[in-house]
């Protein structure tokens, strides 16, 4: 997954920092919006493998800081939970002025507490999905419990929020306590998925249930037995990605794909707009093929060379596999390297040359591996880019 870089200004005038993760055919059927936890950045691992698991199943995602945080201008010290539903809110217009308005939100931590009070005031949302939220924006004062005192007489103070110093003010504690989150859900109406872990210290597996309880249906609640907060196990990130996607498809609209047809074994589509990006029809399967970014593509599949390569790499370890069942041979397993390049024969004329590297493992004696090296020769695809193919080209009519 590839993701951009972009940057939007919020209602303040700051100026926010974000990503754009796009699926590899660069074209989501739905956006998402996500929103990061307290003090969190959207380059915080867990956001971007979910990002990936999302992107996987068509979604595009955008993650981004919320002001005064990471990249993104302003200083968190005057930054309050309100600020953090108008930057949710200013970053769907810009995916509506940019691309296509969202239709999901996925917030985690105090994330989720703003996803929930953005979805109301964002027309496209159809669906909200939580990770260990809070059921009350106030949870935070829990984790500066230490400090509230001090806040309270002095109107700030500095915590350490992650093992990184913040100054936290007054306001930001009135602005949590004036947003009662239990009451919004209850009047919410938008399907809500909420996802928490019952291992959870920092918002602990209480606040889900209150949640669930104040919500209407339809409401789902999924347990991330194990995980923990900030779902540092690559797996548990990418487990929740997966989750969500599943269960939006039953609330966004996804169009039906239009799927390349053809009465021939491949077929390859190529828009103007889409620079190289080709898509293709092979056999029963569908995939991309692109080229590098050095010659002008974006890189999302491979180039024509390398499907070429590929299927000599392919037919070659079928071959062995084959002729070694044949024989009753204990071969266990072919790793088939290849490597694609044009060397000069003579002045002017290059040649294709494919350079194979064949790793054979199995109980098998010199003898017997050295006849699958011949046998490799033997591949039809080696065949066909050696003896030499004919190209018949004629001119199909469109349908």
């Amino acid at each position: 997954m590839k993701s951009d870089k972009v940057n939007f200004t919020n209602e303040q005038g700051q100026e926010l920092a974000g990503k754009i993760s796009l699926p590899v055919d660069q074209k989501p059927h739905n956006f998402v919006i996500f929103a990061h936890c307290f003090t969190c950045t959207k380059n915080l691992i867990a956001i971007r493998n979910l990002s990936n698991a999302l992107t996987n199943h068509g979604f595009g995602v955008l993650r981004f800081d919320f002001a005064g945080l990471g990249e993104s201008e302003g200083d968190f010290a005057e930054t309050n939970f309100s600020g953090n539903i108008q930057d949710l809110i200013a970053a769907a217009s810009y995916l509506k002025e940019k691309h296509t308005a969202p239709s999901l939100l996925i917030g985690h931590s105090l994330g989720g507490a703003a996803v929930l009070f953005a979805a109301s005031k964002i027309e496209s949302i159809k669906a909200v999905a939580t990770i260990a939220a809070p059921s009350e924006p106030m949870h935070v004062k829990n984790l500066i419990q230490d400090s509230v005192e001090e806040i309270s007489k002095k109107g700030q103070a500095q915590v350490s929020l992650g093992g990184r110093p913040f100054t936290i003010k007054k306001q930001f504690l009135d602005d949590l306590e004036n947003n009662s989150l239990l009451d919004l859900v209850a009047d919410l109406r938008k399907p809500l998925l909420i996802l928490h872990s019952p291992q959870d210290r920092v918002v602990t597996i209480n606040n889900a249930e209150e949640l669930f309880k104040a919500a209407f249906h339809p409401k789902s609640f999924i347990s991330l037995d194990q995980a923990d907060h900030l779902l540092s196990k690559k797996e548990d990130s990418l487990y929740v990605g997966e989750v969500i996607a599943g269960w939006a498809r039953r609330y966004v609209d996804i169009p039906e794909a239009t799927k390349l047809t053809t009465q021939d074994e491949v077929v390859a589509s190529l828009a103007q707009e889409d620079n190289f990006l080709t898509h293709m029809k092979v056999g029963s399967h569908y995939m991309l093929a692109d080229e590098p970014v050095s010659a002008g593509g974006n890189d999302f599949g491979p180039n024509p060379f390398e499907l070429v390569t590929a299927g000599l790499s392919a037919c070659t370890s079928m071959t062995l596999h084959m002729y070694a069942k044949h024989k009753e041979w204990d071969l266990q397993k072919v790793n088939v390297h290849i490597s694609h390049s044009k060397e000069e024969v003579e002045e002017g004329t290059k040649q294709d040359v494919f350079t194979r590297h064949i790793e054979i493992q199995g109980e098998l004696d010199k003898k017997q591996r050295e006849r699958l090296i011949e046998i490799a020769n033997k591949c039809p695809v080696h065949k066909t880019l050696t003896q030499g193919s004919k190209v018949v080209t004629l001119e199909k009519e469109c349908l």
